[in-house]
């Protein structure tokens, strides 16, 4: 199973850097994120796949709303300036492969004998309506400010006389 899924995730996501219609870059974009949550469910890591799906794949959906709609050109088939450095992006992509797998092949990893807690949703709660609410509420804030500027930027501010 995790050969499928990390094929399938591999896949989708170099699709997405490929593709040259941006539309379907980024719903490729939400299949690689779905592969990531699978990947977590393998895990046993249920509360950061449904993050996973809940948070990323919402974020596509404003990325899609606020990111192309708002930019569109005349053709949608021409959204995507990048995609012309293909070559460029699978060498660049290759390259971090060969050193993430060095990486991965010469690190000595400690492997813990302790048994992994059964309640990690609780934990994660009780830590973020706690001891980091102020954080995380700020954070709320300047992501909200940030997606209304860009708003602005894109629609553009018409001047007042």
């Amino acid at each position: 199973m995790f050969w499928i899924l990390a094929i399938f995730t591999l896949g989708s996501a170099l699709l997405m850097v490929m593709n040259k219609n941006i539309f379907h870059s980024a719903l490729f974009m939400v299949l690689t994120f779905i592969g990531v949550a699978a990947m977590y469910v393998m895990l046993q890591a249920d509360f950061m796949a449904a993050v996973q799906i809940l948070v990323y794949a919402g974020a596509i959906a404003i990325f899609l709303v606020f990111g192309i709609m708002l930019t569109q050109r005349g053709n949608m088939k021409q959204t995507n300036l990048f995609a012309k450095h293909t070559a460029v992006a699978g060498l660049v992509s290759l390259a971090l492969v060969v050193i993430n797998a060095f990486m991965v092949w010469n690190t000595n990893w400690l492997k813990s004998t302790a048994e992994p807690p059964q309640d990690t949703v609780g934990q994660i709660a009780d830590l973020m309506l706690g001891k980091f609410m102020v954080p995380f509420e700020v954070a709320a804030i300047l992501l909200l400010v940030a997606l209304l500027g860009a708003v602005i930027i894109a629609k553009g501010v018409k001047k007042t006389s």
